[in-house]
């Protein structure tokens, strides 16, 4: 229902828009038929449809729709099928119906008053209705208990009705009601009919009558003590009659009487809706008055009376009393409608006030007095009474006066006097009181003076006190304390100054006429009600009330603990410590008129001064018990009094006086915090100042310390001016000073001993920082200063009392710093005052500390005192004083050390920058030499605050440094100084080196990315950058402004023109808080008519943002100028709709700010996060109010990112980078298909997101706990298990700076502000250092951003974090410390226990710092590891990490294998020779091997050929295990593991888990396999792969075709095992042609022999001279055709062959052989069929091609390894396939020529060459050409030295000539490729070498001369190019040794194949040595620099191409 219900109130807002839901509604209620007689039951939700609808037209009368009106007049007509219980839906009770009928008829009758119309229509229906009811309402039929419900719906909400109707239904009423009611006989006329009842007969004061809580009713007292007074004498003598009464009583039933309540209300409802007859209406009132009239019979029946006791007659009672109560109201009703002449009419207003006064009278004496129904009764009356007093003009206002005075004093004679109230029926009394009067006086006010006159003199009433002043106590009638309360009341209530006048003095006399003749209890109430009158503020009045307080005060005082009189009676303590004091308080706080309240203040003040010397002179009293009371009253009257301004010397005097005294007498609070309480002194009073007193060491004795005065007294000091006195008045204020120890007094000559405690006292306030044993004569004054100003700081944090705005005048120090102006102060006075200056700022600073976890309101009134006190410090700087500058810059410094939070402070900021020097005294102009020592020290403060705030928060900062530069354009119209401008010019933020020094957070990478973000620059955040704050910030400024500009043009062009139609819907729903947001952001207000275009604008800029959004969704590209703008344009927007006073559409307002955060979240780019964080940075720059919104919606939207996997959390392996491109080659895995979006992009969003983040937490982690708080959230769903970051190795340096805001967040658990939350935190940092090691759980990997400043700041980020640790390595939790449970428990006490994060810990201390150690030594690998990638020939600054123990390195396995064996496995891989680690890691696995199963990186410790030696049990787990790699699973089919069953069985599940196609690359590998597949596990799996892809099939039969040579020197049974293997590749071959089907037959046969006869061509030119070769390979390529459209090229099956170019064919030089050269024109697989592109291929006859296929291999594993790993790196794998018995095909590099060629056609060297072909040095084309030759020759670099390839005669060297090359890095069809250098032709690599293997080319990788002046201009190794080169080598290598087990095992697959390279040597070990796996980063890049430089302009390498070209005549 309540969701239907708000839906109908949103609907009501614009019916029109919302036309389809309120359709929606209505077809929900029930249709015609539905209510229709013998229906089923409605539904629950078509009742609450059917109120829903009701509800709607109650604030929708005129829809335009008329659904909704159909729908309520329906369900009217049918109410009358509502009476059956079956209409209602199934277990439907009774009170639910009641509760739809009264809400049902509420909604109609509001709905009908609104609508004439349908007021009409319900009219016309409504009265049946009604009839039908009444009819069955009291029958025995079934229907009846339901028409009663309808009946008291209606009783209380009655729709309009006909005039024929309610003819018909009052008639019908009247019959329900009793002709007669029991009315009281004999002297009944004494209560009904008598109009002149005396007062006296009410015996309103009686000398017997006792005011106390517990008296009885009047009519039970006397009867029970047989008075025979008034109405109770007519009781008790009419016992008959009263028991005939009763039963006429009893015999109504409660039913009958809950029907005649109904009746009568009824009625009422009908007169007031509809018109009936006078006749009829005579009834009525006849009825209505036979009721009343039994009334008075009724009330005054007393309890025992009755024959019913107990609930059952407590329910009669109160059911009749609710008749009666009707009836009144039905009385009054007929009285407004009745229409007589004057004289009937008066008589009948008589006759029905005679009935009322008689009934309220009866009420007020009845037994039943005190129930509810009786109190509303009577306030019913009493209503009645009024509404007659003012009909009629006031015709009956004497009469009714003179009535209504007794029952006044009755009234006050039963109240309760002892209760703060005095019961309803006082207050009814009052109320009826003030109206009569109220309307009386400006009527007639002679009978209204008369009545309160008469009322007045109550209280002047004496009995004969004297006579029993003897005996007891004199007693106060209760009816003199009540007149007094309610003569009091009626003055504050009617306001009127004659009416004070009249009453006032009446008290005053009252009060002087004596103590001995005035009860105490009576003047106390006297006194309050004086003080009341006072507080009305009337002139006159106030004087005289006060006077007369202060005067009694004092008398009090005089005799109060004297030695005559050791007698003090209660209530004289009472008036001295309660009275008198709550009487000054209520006055000064109700005064309103300043004039008064000052004089009020002056007044209070003397009376301190004058209580104070009393005192004085009082022995052995405490002065507190006199001062401290009056300390409310003053603090009240001083609360609106502002100190700073202009002070009466006479008002200062009296200050003075006062805060001597409360030294003195100790009425301040401790302003020490190790004081210690004593015991409580002893005191004859019993006031405030003793009841709850805390004896404290004060000057003139214990500490009299009360909660209440000292607040008073904090109060007091936020309004105390400052006690300054001139200097030549020093001596004559001191002897003013110490006039006040009285020396008349009892002091006697005391007053150098006195003077002397003042000191002590004074150097004890002060902390003992000063000595005052000096100060003879300034003392007392000190000591008042030090209490006065130290208290003033510990009060509401040093705020003076002032205006509303809250600013640098209102802090404290105003005042602290006037004693420092004083101009010739003595030293030592100086140092006290500077002593007092220091400790009240200690005081604030306590005082804001101890409020630090306050949130809210609390919150910002703590940050908001801090402002005003640094404010107030900037501007002190350029005081004339030095010592105040000094002690003005100490303070701020200090302030700002402890609360960071300021420097970001809009007002502090506004301060530094332009009130400085603004304000300077004309003093100043004419002292250059001061005016320079204040730039001077404003110039430093001015740097070291921007640069302190910058190296914290640089995009806070830099934010508020562009709205404070923004103001040139505002109406503030401030402008910086020179001197800001000059500062802000010289500081610098960037990459580089900053203006701060030591580790601030402004030296994240992340942080400075965002904070040029925020600057507003376009710049590219993953290149260096250093931006000056001025340039940057006016720049920023000006585009603000711009933006602001637009808004504010169109909406004053909107203006002009008068608004438009936008159709747009306006909104609904404000949300919560968004008035409190609207603070001055700007000065201006919008004006109202501005509301639409606001609307407008907003809906407009949220549907703009959307469609950003979408585009991103669908994949398409957010331009980036487009965007900001639409942003930038929305926030000037949202900031210009904060403005006081704008209406803005609060749904459109939410929405925006909401797009404004997470569009960048929801694009997840780094152009759009950028922007991001620059308008978010002005949000909360321009509108702090914001920051907590706009925090929240980031984290959520931060959250959103977790959950839908985006950028460092898009945890599926396909975003992993280079793991997941590697699949499943090299790495484990199935192979994933590339992310649609790239994951980079999306993590470096997130990185400047996270530096947003660091740089919001640095702002708010002071001040703000919700906003802290917001961290604390975003990290418990960012840690939260199971670990769900990217993997990618681009996210490590973003990983990491986001856990080390995650630590320093946790680290706020020592803050104040988050004590409370101290386990959490503690849980959460456990958490946040679960998901740092997660991020070692896997093997570290490589990335290349192309970016030296990136690679930089990943280090620099890993090593933010590493500094981090070391700095809380041995922090332990201060509650892990203990033994004690925190928060009902402690995640670390005791032992063995489970861990929520680390799960079983046997000791969590031990094991938390195992865990820390363990992350420590991990994070410092990562860091020396991005470093060596960032720098990686920076070879010099190396220092070695200290060796880690054996103990310590099986320690670390441990921990992290209890953490996550992952992350121990990859341990071991980073220190991959490490023999300890490798031991304990093999235990570990050997020990969990069941829980490791989903872990292929674990095989590598229990697949061993040791464990197959063995058959170890362990093997037996490998048909469980993860897949791994298959470079991986080659290793397992080596010799060494000798074809275990199990090993095999893994190795070919993991091989047929990937598809064949992956496979494909290893099929030399696969072949070789066949030599050890004795059980034929190898060949099952061949056939099976051959038969899923035809491709696989083809490449594998080519494969064993070419598998036909021996290996030479192999010994015997190597020879039988390789015979055995040749006789197999046949019957292979067989076999997999056999399992072809006819369509791949058909294929394989036409693919083979087209292959076959080209390659055959070369046996056919053998024969032929060399001449007529080339003739003869065109006859023969004529003779072939292409049979068919699928034929492939067997190097690259992705080629189609569409044809031969037959002119192509060229024979090559070879010594005994022909290959031939022939071009096929192709297309690719997947491409246009129509794109045909020329791939040369070389056919060769009699070489075995296999070794190059070996070293291809190799080279393409590099290649993949770089692209996957990002490097910008070339090397070129072309394809090569041996087809045959040393036959082949060789791809031909396209569009290259080999150096030999290029030397044939000049004479220079490369440098001239590459000049002559691209241009002079330094153009674009030359330096394309020369970067393009350096990465392709680091590329050959690495793979050479893996290789080892010889025979590196230029002749082998290729370089491409044109622009037709493509390659993964470059777009194709581009320029460039041109320069880049391919290696070819691989017939001596690993061991082996040309000339008898006499390894001359002794350098790795061939280096000449030629190319040395390509890559080192320098011609020395130092040029940037050089480097370049170097540092690409050196990144080339890391990454290949990343995956050296890989490229080792594709090399070892090869070892018996009988290639030459594995002819001598050890091949497989060298080229494992060449890897250096024992080195680390920095020390294998050391050796591949050496490599590098050893390789440079090499003698044997010139010596080679020397000897070719002498041999061979290849030219060098």
């Amino acid at each position: 229902m309540e969701a239907l219900s708000e839906l109908c109130d949103l609907i009501a807002k614009n019916p029109a828009q919302f036309a389809d839901k309120l359709a929606w509604i209505c077809g929900r209620c029930p249709s015609a038929e539905a209510l229709a007689p013998g229906s089923p039951r409605i539904s629950r939700s078509q009742l609450n449809a059917v109120l829903a609808v009701a509800k709607f037209l109650s604030q929708c009368p005129n829809p335009g729709d008329q659904r909704p009106q159909s729908v309520v007049l329906e369900f009217i007509r049918s109410i009358s099928s509502s009476f059956r219980r079956g209409f209602w839906p199934q277990s439907f009770p009774n009170d639910a119906i009641a509760s739809f009928y009264v809400d049902f008829f509420r909604h109609v009758s509001k709905a009908a008053e609104s609508s004439e119309d349908f007021a009409a229509e319900v009219a016309d229906l409504i009265g049946e209705v009604t009839l039908s009811a009444l009819t069955n309402a009291y029958d025995d039929s079934d229907e009846a208990p339901i028409c009663r419900l309808l009946l008291i719906a209606l009783s209380e909400n009655f729709p309009p009705v006909s005039d024929t109707d309610a003819v018909k239904l009052v008639t019908l009423l009247l019959d329900k009601v009793p002709d007669s009611f029991p009315l009281p006989q004999n002297g009944a006329h004494s209560w009904s009919s008598s109009f002149q009842s005396s007062p006296a007969s009410l015996n309103y004061f009686q000398a017997n009558e006792h005011p106390s809580p517990g008296r009885k009713p009047m009519a039970d007292d006397a009867a029970s003590n047989g008075s025979s007074n008034g109405a109770a004498g007519i009781v008790a003598g009419a016992g008959g009659i009263v028991k005939q009464q009763v039963a006429s009583f009893e015999e109504e039933t409660v039913e009958s009487l809950e029907r005649q309540e109904i009746a009568f209300k009824l009625m009422g409802q009908i007169l007031e809706k509809g018109s009936v007859d006078t006749k009829l209406l005579e009834q009525v009132r006849q009825v209505a008055k036979r009721q009343l009239q039994s009334s008075s019979a009724f009330l005054k029946i007393r309890k025992r009376d009755w024959t019913e006791h107990g609930q059952s007659l407590k329910a009669r009672i109160s059911v009749k009393l609710s008749a009666y109560r009707a009836a009144a109201r039905l009385k009054i009703k007929c009285l407004t409608v009745l229409d007589y002449d004057v004289k009937t009419t008066k008589k009948l207003l008589l006759e029905t006030l005679a009935l009322m006064i008689d009934a309220a009278e009866a009420c007020l004496l009845s037994v039943w007095r005190k129930l509810r129904i009786c109190e509303e009764l009577f306030s019913c009356l009493l209503s009645g009474v009024a509404h007659i007093a003012m009909t009629r003009g006031g015709q009956l206002l004497r009469v009714l006066l003179i009535r209504l005075k007794p029952l006044v004093l009755t009234t006050c004679a039963q109240a309760d006097t002892w209760g703060n109230s005095q019961g309803v029926m006082f207050e009814s009394v009052l109320k009826t009181s003030c109206e009569i009067i109220e309307f009386g006086w400006s009527k007639d006010r002679a009978p209204v003076d008369t009545f309160i006159l008469g009322l007045a003199t109550c209280i002047r009433v004496r009995n004969d006190y004297d006579e029993e002043g003897a005996k007891e106590k004199p007693t106060v009638p209760a009816v003199q304390l009540s007149v007094i309360k309610l003569l009091a009341d009626l003055n504050v209530s009617v306001k009127k100054p004659e009416v004070v006048d009249m009453i006032l003095p009446l008290f005053i006399e009252s009060l002087e006429e004596g103590e001995a003749s005035t009860p105490g209890l009576l003047r106390l109430s006297l006194l309050d009600a004086v003080a009341r009158l006072a507080s009305l503020g009337f002139d006159k009045s106030y004087r005289e009330s006060v006077v007369l307080l202060t005067r009694s005060y004092l008398s009090k005082l005089s005799n109060v603990g004297s030695a005559e009189n050791k007698t003090v009676p209660e209530e004289t303590n009472t008036e001295c410590v309660e009275t008198l004091p709550a009487a000054f308080v209520l006055i000064a706080r109700d005064l309103t008129e300043s004039r008064l309240r000052s004089d009020y203040r002056h007044r209070l003040l003397s009376l301190c001064s004058d209580v104070g010397l009393a005192a004085e002179s009082k022995s052995g009293r405490s002065g507190a018990d006199f001062l401290g009371p009056l300390m409310p009253a003053i603090a009240e009257i001083c609360s609106d009094f502002d100190p700073t301004v202009n002070v009466e010397p006479s008002l200062l005097k009296l200050f003075r006086n006062l805060w001597f005294y409360v030294a003195l007498f100790g009425l301040a609070p401790p302003i020490q915090k190790n004081q210690n309480p004593a015991k409580p002194s002893s005191s004859p009073l019993s006031g405030e100042g003793s009841m709850s007193t805390i004896a404290l060491q004060a000057v003139d004795g214990p500490y009299m310390w009360s909660m209440q005065w000292a607040s008073a007294i904090q109060h007091i000091a936020q309004a105390t001016p400052p006690l300054v006195v001139s200097s030549v008045k020093w001596l004559e204020d001191e002897f003013e000073l110490n006039a006040l120890h009285n020396p008349g007094s009892r002091r006697g000559s005391g007053n150098e001993k006195a003077a002397t405690t003042q000191r002590s006292a004074l150097s004890a306030a002060l902390g003992g920082r000063v000595e005052a044993g000096a100060m003879s004569v300034k003392a007392t004054y000190l000591l008042a200063v030090a209490f006065l100003e130290i208290i003033r700081f510990g009060s509401n944090g040093g705020i003076l009392n002032g205006g509303p705005e809250l600013t640098a005048s209102r802090s404290a120090f105003n005042c602290v710093f006037e004693y420092l102006k004083t101009p010739n102060l003595a030293p030592a006075v100086l140092q006290c005052l500077k002593a007092t200056v220091q400790r009240a700022f200690e005081t604030a600073v306590s005082w804001l500390e101890d409020r630090i976890s306050e949130t809210g309101e609390e919150a910002e009134i703590r940050e908001s005192a801090l402002s005003v006190h640094a404010s107030f410090l900037i501007r002190a700087m350029s005081q004339r004083e030095e010592h105040v500058r000094d002690i003005a810059v100490n303070l701020l410094v200090q302030l700002r050390d402890k609360f960071p939070q300021i420097l970001w402070n809009s007002s502090c900021v506004d301060s530094l920058l332009f009130s400085v020097n603004n304000d300077s005294s004309s003093s100043l102009v004419n002292d250059p030499a001061c005016t320079a020592a204040i730039r001077s020290l404003y110039q430093k403060v001015v740097r070291e605050w921007i640069i302190a705030s910058l190296s914290y928060a640089p995009c806070t900062a830099q934010g508020l440094l562009q709205e404070k530069l923004c103001k040139p354009n505002t109406s503030e119209g401030a402008q910086p100084t020179t001197d800001v401008v000059s500062l802000l010019t010289e500081i610098r933020i960037g990459t580089g080196k900053n203006s701060w020094t030591g580790a601030r957070p402004a030296n994240i990478p992340a942080v400075m990315a965002a904070a040029a973000a925020a600057s507003g620059e376009n710049l590219n955040l993953t290149e260096a950058f250093s931006l000056e704050v001025l340039s940057t910030g006016v720049t920023s400024a000006a585009i603000k402004s711009k933006f602001a500009g637009e808004i504010a043009g169109m909406r004053r062009l909107y203006t002009s023109i008068g608004g438009f139609q936008s159709g747009a819907p306006t909104g609904f729903g404000l949300g919560a808080g968004l008035q409190r947001l609207r603070s001055g952001v700007y000065s201006q207000s919008l004006p109202s008519e501005n509301d639409s275009f606001n609307a407008l604008l907003l809906q407009k800029f949220v549907h703009l943002l959307q469609q950003f959004v979408n585009t991103s969704e669908k994949g398409g590209t957010v331009e980036k100028a487009s965007f900001r703008e639409a942003c930038s344009q929305a926030t000037a927007l949202l900031l210009s709709n904060l403005a006081p006073g704008s209406k803005t559409n609060a749904e459109y307002f939410s929405q925006l700010l909401r797009l404004l955060c997470w569009c960048p979240a929801y694009i997840c780019t780094p152009d759009a996060m950028e922007t991001g964080v620059f308008v978010w940075t002005w949000l909360v720059s321009a509108a702090p109010q914001l920051g907590c919104l706009v925090l929240a919606e980031l984290v959520d939207a931060w959250l959103w990112t977790i959950d839908t996997k985006r950028g460092l959390f898009a945890s599926d392996v396909k975003y992993s980078g280079p793991a997941a491109k590697l699949r499943p080659q090299l790495s484990p895995g199935e192979p994933e298909a590339l992310p649609e979006k790239d994951p980079v992009e999306q993590i470096m969003a997130h990185r400047l997101w996270v530096g947003f983040f660091i740089d919001r937490f640095e702002v708010v982690r002071h001040h703000s706990v919700e906003q802290t708080l917001l961290f604390g959230r975003m990290f418990q769903h960012t840690t939260r298990l199971p670990w769900n970051f990217s993997r990618h190795p681009v996210a490590t340096g973003t990983f990491f700076t986001l856990m080390l805001l995650g630590l320093r967040f946790c680290s706020c658990q020592s803050q104040g502000n988050l004590q409370e939350f101290k386990m959490g935190l503690q849980l959460l940092e456990d958490r946040i250092y679960r998901a740092s090691l997660g991020w070692f759980a896997y093997e570290p990997e490589w990335y290349d951003s192309r970016s030296n400043n990136f690679a930089q700041s990943e280090a620099q980020s890993v090593s933010a974090f590493v500094q981090f640790l070391n700095e809380h390595i041995d922090v332990v939790p201060s509650h892990a410390k203990g033994q004690g449970r925190e928060n009902g428990g402690s995640l670390v006490e005791g032992t063995d226990q489970h861990h929520p994060v680390w799960g079983f810990t046997e000791n969590y201390i031990a094991g938390r710092q195992k865990r820390k150690h363990l992350l420590l030594m991990l994070c410092q690998n990562e860091a020396d590891r991005l470093e060596v990638w960032a720098h990686p020939t920076n070879s010099k600054d190396y220092t070695p990490r200290p060796k880690i123990s054996s103990d310590k390195w099986i320690e670390h396995a441990r921990t992290a294998f209890a953490v996550d064996p992952l992350i121990a496995l990859s341990l071991a891989s980073r220190f991959p020779t490490n023999s300890s680690l490798k031991t304990e890691m093999t235990q570990l696995v050997q020990s969990h091997i069941l829980e490791l199963r989903s872990i292929p990186e674990a095989l590598t410790y229990f697949v061993t050929p040791k464990a197959v030696d063995e058959n170890s049990v362990l093997l037996q787990q490998l048909p469980h295990w993860a897949a791994c790699s298959i470079t991986k699973a080659l290793e397992f089919l080596t010799p060494a593991y000798k074809g275990h069953p199990r090993v095999m069985a893994y190795v070919l599940r993991v091989l047929e888990s990937y598809p064949p196609e992956r496979v494909t690359f290893f099929m030399p590998q696969l072949v070789q396999a066949l030599r050890y597949d004795d059980d034929r596990l190898v060949e099952g799996y061949l056939l099976r792969a051959a038969h899923r892809s035809d491709i696989f099939a083809h490449i594998l039969i080519w494969h064993l075709q070419g598998e036909t040579c021996e290996p030479e020197g192999a010994k015997e049974a190597d020879v039988q095992k390789t015979k055995e293997f040749l006789e197999l590749l046949p019957k292979v071959r067989e076999r997999i042609i056999d399992i072809f089907t006819p369509t791949a037959l058909d294929v394989f046969k036409r693919e083979f022999d087209f292959f076959d006869k080209v390659t055959s061509i070369s046996g056919v030119l053998f024969p032929l001279p060399k001449e007529e070769r080339r003739a003869g390979i065109r006859r023969e390529l004529e003779k072939i055709e292409v049979p068919g459209d699928d034929l492939y090229l067997p190097t690259a099956p992705s080629k189609l062959v569409k044809g031969i170019q037959v002119d192509s064919g060229i024979p090559l030089q070879s010594a005994a052989k022909v290959p031939i050269m022939i071009t096929f024109n192709v297309v690719d697989r997947d491409g246009d069929p129509n794109d045909i592109k020329p791939q040369a291929c070389i056919f060769k006859v009699g070489d075995d091609c296999r070794q190059d296929v070996l070293a291809l291999q190799v080279i393409s594993l590099l290649r993949d390894i770089f692209q996957a790993v990002g490097l910008n790196l070339y090397v070129f794998p072309y394809g090569v396939l041996p087809t045959g018995p040393e036959r082949g095909i060789i791809e031909v590099v396209p569009n290259t020529r080999s150096r030999s060629q290029m030397g044939e056609t000049n004479d220079g060297g490369l440098y001239e060459i590459f000049q002559q072909d691209y241009g002079a040095v330094g153009s674009p084309s030359f330096e394309a050409a020369r970067e393009n030759f350096l990465i392709s020759s680091a590329g050959y670099a690495v793979a050479s030295l893996l290789l080892q390839p010889k025979d590196r005669h230029n002749g082998n060297l290729l370089f491409d000539k044109c622009v037709f090359l493509t390659s993964y890095f470059l777009l194709p069809e581009t320029p460039s490729g041109v320069g880049r250098l391919v290696h070819i032709d691989f017939g001596f690599i690993l061991e082996t070498s040309p000339g008898g293997n006499m390894r001359f080319e002794s350098a790795h990788f061939k280096l000449s001369h030629e190319m040395t002046q390509l890559l080192d201009p320098s011609g020395a190794m130092k040029s940037d190019i050089w480097f370049h080169f170097v540092g690409l080598c050196v990144k080339g290598y890391l990454a290949a040794r990343r995956y050296m087990d890989g490229i080792i095992n594709t090399v070892l697959m090869m070892l018996d194949s009988g290639l030459p390279c594995f002819s001598r040597g050890d091949p497989i070990g060298n080229l494992r040595k060449r890897f250096h796996p024992e080195m680390n980063e920095r020390e294998a890049a050391n050796f591949m620099i050496h490599v590098c430089t050893d390789a440079y302009n090499k003698w044997t390498t010139a010596g080679y191409d020397l000897i070719q070209y002498l041999q061979q005549g290849i030219e060098k």
